[in-house]
């Protein structure tokens, strides 16, 4: 059976709390993959049971933050809203699959895709 599919926008989770990000993009880029690792072997309440696969998509100064076991990063060469739809289109056709963002205009890209959609909250 294929684990479900979480998809997080790295920008806009990180983003999403005021704890100073904007002075190190890849430091907070860095303490959000390593967080995530525990998401995807628990889970997400209100999505899928652990464990599922996490992707998190970085752009920008972040691009250079790597995949470690438990989350696969991927690095957005232009748009990291590109990335995710490419993402999602590639790989959650027959899978359960979620991005977390609350960006508006993403999320209807990625549910006219069939993926759901979460707040950054479901992450943090």
């Amino acid at each position: 059976m294929t684990r479900p599919l979480l998809v997080v926008d790295g920008a806009n989770v990180i983003g999403s709390v005021p704890d100073g990000w904007w002075r190190d993009r890849a430091a907070a880029a860095t303490r959000l993959r390593n967080a995530l690792v525990g998401v995807g072997e628990r889970g997400v309440p209100g999505f899928a049971e652990g464990p599922v696969e996490v992707v998190l998509v970085v752009e920008g100064k972040a691009r250079h933050v790597q995949s470690i076991p438990g989350v696969r990063v991927v690095s957005a060469t232009a748009s990291g809203d590109d990335a995710i739809v490419a993402v999602v289109r590639a790989e959650s056709p027959g899978r359960q699959c979620a991005v977390v963002t609350a960006d508006r205009g993403l999320r209807a890209r990625v549910t006219a895709l069939g993926a759901t959609t979460l707040g950054p909250r479901a992450v943090r």
